[in-house]
């Protein structure tokens, strides 16, 4: 199995929900967060000056998958996440050893 943590804009989060759904990835969690990458945060005016905003707010979805899902997961999330604009965000992939249904004590491996 596998974790994925993708890090999208807020915007673009209802258009990946609704893709992931449509593909069957109904489990997820989602995290309001705040980062940046290579744009290094923007450059706003505010009251007449110039004010650097470099932690911009952000969705983390972390979805587990098996390995034979992975894929299909991943270019999900790119297609329906992506604007093509700086920024868009990231996708990391992580191994899971085990995950455990606390309600029933299910393990899955």
């Amino acid at each position: 199995m596998k974790l994925v943590k993708a890090i999208i804009k807020p915007e673009r989060f209802e258009f990946v929900k609704k893709a992931l759904e449509d593909k069957g990835f109904k489990g997820m969690t989602i995290s309001e967060v705040r980062g940046r990458g290579e744009q290094k945060g923007i450059a706003l005016e505010y009251r007449g000056g110039l004010m650097t905003v470099d932690l911009l707010p952000k969705i983390q979805i972390e979805i587990v998958v098996k390995a034979t899902e992975l894929d299909d997961l991943i270019s999900t999330i790119m297609e329906s996440a992506k604007t093509g604009k700086i920024g868009d965000g990231k996708i990391f992939v992580m191994p899971v050893e085990k995950a455990i249904r606390i309600r029933t004590g299910e393990t899955e491996i």
